[in-house]
């Protein structure tokens, strides 16, 4: 114990110059920064006697507006930093989406498409506005495999979705409807679809084709066939759908104007680069 106090009291003693010397040097920093303390004085002192001056309420008004503009401007900062530019193509195998994505990039089909089992993704100018003048703010397009074994893979790239483009072979339709359209009630009854609005296109593809169905006919059908999905499925526990929305108004037959977010409809050919609507949806939800 003894050993312990000794090697204690010779520490202090080593210890001691460095106390010393380390109070000199808060002394002369000190006297170091006493010019520029009374400077920022000269300064304030005008400044401090103004407020004095400002009635209290007129004072705090001002600090109030202060406030809420930095806030507004943080908010808009804010909003443009984290718009999305991203739009989903999505639909049944076979519907032309691949097709669609290429003619929407670089105005070329590829000699028509090859089922997809990865996503098409990239980020471009629209091909039909190369030759635009100013600022043309590129669009991420993401092609969605349409295959039911990989529709999982829409859930990496909804949530940060501007808009989807939901693609239907207007030619093929009816033997597809019953698929085509639990697939689109399964998009539009998603939570992370519904509370953003995110809006969608129902892009009738291959219409310059004779035995097309036309887009007021496949409207119908599909409110006619998602009616009888929300008829089946409200029977289902809400445990079962904690994360979707219902569609619709209750005791109204189902029409897409009752949806929260925005459904559109149009018709188009993506081998003959009939896609005017759908690059004016892209654009309206990609700002340039």
């Amino acid at each position: 114990m003894e050993q312990w106090k000794e090697q204690l009291e010779q520490l202090k003693i080593q210890l001691e110059p460095w106390k010393n010397q380390a109070k000199e040097q808060l002394e002369q920093l000190k006297i170091q920064a006493e010019p520029w303390k009374n400077q920022v004085e000269q300064w304030l002192h005008p400044a401090i006697e103004y407020l004095n001056e400002i009635p209290p309420i007129q004072l705090y008004a001002a600090i109030a507006v202060l406030l809420v503009t930095t806030l507004v401007l943080f908010s808009v900062r804010l909003f443009r930093r984290t718009k999305s530019n991203t739009i989903v193509l999505t639909g049944l195998s076979g519907s032309g989406k691949s097709v669609l994505y290429y003619m929407l990039r670089d105005g070329s089909s590829h000699q028509g498409t090859v089922t997809s089992m990865e996503p098409n993704e990239g980020t471009f100018v629209l091909n039909s506005e190369n030759n635009k003048k100013g600022k043309i703010k590129p669009v991420h397009l993401v092609d969605v495999p349409g295959h039911s074994r990989l529709r999982p893979k829409l859930d990496d790239f909804l949530p940060q979705a501007a808009g989807i483009v939901f693609v239907v072979d207007a030619v093929e339709f009816l033997p597809n409807c019953s698929s085509v359209s639990e697939y689109l009630y399964d998009i539009l009854t998603r939570a992370s679809v519904v509370k953003k609005k995110i809006p969608v296109l129902i892009c009738c593809n291959k219409s310059d084709k004779v035995t097309a169905h036309t887009k007021d006919f496949i409207r119908k059908q599909l409110e006619k066939e998602i009616e009888k999905l929300r008829a089946s499925r409200s029977a289902i526990s809400a445990a079962d759908i904690s994360n979707d929305f219902t569609l619709g108004v209750p005791g109204e037959v189902f029409a897409f104007s009752q949806c929260r977010n925005a459904v559109t409809i149009v018709e188009a050919s993506g081998l003959k680069g009939e896609i005017a609507e759908v690059e004016q949806f892209i654009r309206e939800r990609v700002k340039p």
